[in-house]
């Protein structure tokens, strides 16, 4: 019999399929093989090779098939959903699966792929819920941390929102949820990837501290054989923002100060620079960040991040709120990631340096200036009166600038970080962070403030 390559390819295909379907080992499939498919050539003619690559094949797409995460289901956000349950995660295996032709490569940039993350896919042109679950709980006290996924029906870049790291600023849960919830997958080009509360021990305990007492935002990117936080951070960083292109960790004021509207960002980093030009007319103020926060930790490994700081923890601020969702989405549109008809104004400065201003006395502080106020050089403040002996004594600007941050009216005692001024950039030129001799932020260490007193950066 003359068999064409063609059709010997064919027939050895389905005679090879057929067997499989009752072969129950690799063992059991070579011996089919051999003693079924063998003899049914001539003896001049070998068992044809694209049998055995079939046979690879079809081992390969099920082991492809056995390994491969699970879809996530195609969810809208805005439903009322069950608590997210923990996902195991998919243990990887160093062999290589069946996974068909590859992609040409003038196609990658047309078309979007699935998005595999806290083991699930996501397929394009849909949204999930997942969850995070570090691994630092007792046994059968697992909890898990909402993750809110869209993966965009065309391709784009991929961006990421956190919020209350600290677990007692609320503001940053609500701006997170809003924008999430109002993007459509379809409309969407890219991937938006949303954790409204990554420190949920905290949240459920009204604390902006761990169980430990330690501040989350000190650890990262953190090490999986450190402590609490430094394991939590770890696991975070590895597995949600390296799928990051771009980084939004939502924040603010803390210990009773509320905060302006505002962007912190490094802008000693050109790709940092270029990300804050999409925040609408939000103010953005010069800080390198610590070592230890998450935007430092996530542009020291490439990835362009800023702290949105909005209003005060422990409340929610509805135009607070509305303006971070404002801001957010604002920045969606100029990084080409939705197509919407925004408004731009004109560009809010950029403060190169800013100082808080301390109580000299201790006593009730009474506010004479609002947020966002701008402000000259010896203008007051406000005042700190002693009740016992009803003594007042003013505070008063020592630059000309804008209020940024500010204490809300409370008992204060000497030394209390309580106005914070973005000093106007026609005031004092920018510093050269290179020169040993420039203090950072035109400060004295004492204008700094320390990791359990309001920042002067994020959190």
């Amino acid at each position: 019999m003359h068999w064409s390559k063609v059709n010997r390819h064919a027939i050895c295909c389905f005679l090879t399929s057929m067997l499989f379907a009752h072969c129950g080992s690799a063992a059991a499939e070579q011996s089919a093989i051999e003693h079924v498919l063998a003899p049914l050539f001539s003896p001049q003619i070998r068992v044809p090779l694209r049998a055995t690559d079939y046979l690879g094949e079809m081992r390969a797409a099920r082991r492809a098939k056995r390994k491969s995460p699970p879809v996530a289901p195609s969810v809208d956000l805005r439903d009322v959903a069950p608590a997210p349950l923990p996902v195991p995660m998919v243990a990887q295996e160093h062999e290589e699966a069946f996974h068909g032709p590859p992609t040409p490569p003038h196609l990658l940039d047309e078309y979007p792929s699935e998005l595999v993350l806290l083991g699930s896919k996501v397929a394009a042109g849909t949204a999930a819920r997942l969850s995070w679950t570090p691994d630092v709980s007792i046994n059968g006290l697992t909890l898990p941390t909402p993750v809110l996924v869209i993966n965009g029906a065309a391709v784009g870049p991929t961006l990421c929102l956190t919020a209350a790291i600290h677990g007692d600023e609320l503001n940053g849960i609500e701006i997170v949820r809003q924008v999430m919830f109002q993007v459509e997958p379809e409309r969407l080009r890219g991937r938006l990837i949303g954790v409204p509360i990554v420190n949920l021990q905290g949240f459920q305990r009204g604390s902006r501290y761990l169980p430990d007492r330690r501040d989350l935002n000190r650890y990262f990117p953190g090490d999986a054989n450190g402590s609490l936080a430094s394991r939590i951070a770890h696991s975070l960083f590895t597995e949600v923002i390296t799928h990051c292109d771009a980084l939004v960790d939502v924040h603010t004021g803390s210990m009773r100060r509320s905060n302006l509207p505002q962007v912190r960002a490094d802008t000693a980093l050109p790709e940092v620079v270029e990300f804050t030009k999409g925040f609408a007319k939000m103010a953005v103020v010069h800080s390198d960040g610590a070592p230890g926060m998450l935007r430092h930790a996530a542009a020291m490994s490439g990835i362009p991040a800023v702290t949105l700081e909005m209003g005060e923890s422990m409340r929610i601020q509805k135009e607070v709120i509305e303006s971070g969702v404002l801001s957010l989405t604002a920045l969606m549109e100029r990084e080409g990631m939705l197509n919407r008809a925004f408004r731009w104004g004109d560009p809010s400065p950029i403060y190169y340096n800013s100082r808080w201003i301390r109580a000299e006395q201790g006593g009730i502080l009474f506010a004479d200036v609002d947020l966002g106020d701008r402000i000259r050089k010896g203008e007051v403040l406000g005042r700190v009166t002693d009740p016992i002996t009803n003594e007042t004594r003013k505070i008063a600007s020592p630059v000309n600038g804008r209020v940024i941050g500010m204490a809300v009216d409370q008992v204060v005692m000497p030394g209390f970080a309580a106005f914070h001024i973005g000093i106007d950039p026609s005031d004092t030129p920018v510093i050269d962070h290179d020169d040993p001799g420039i203090p950072e932020d035109v400060a004295s260490p004492e204008d700094i403030e320390p990791d359990d007193e309001p920042q002067s950066d994020d959190g």
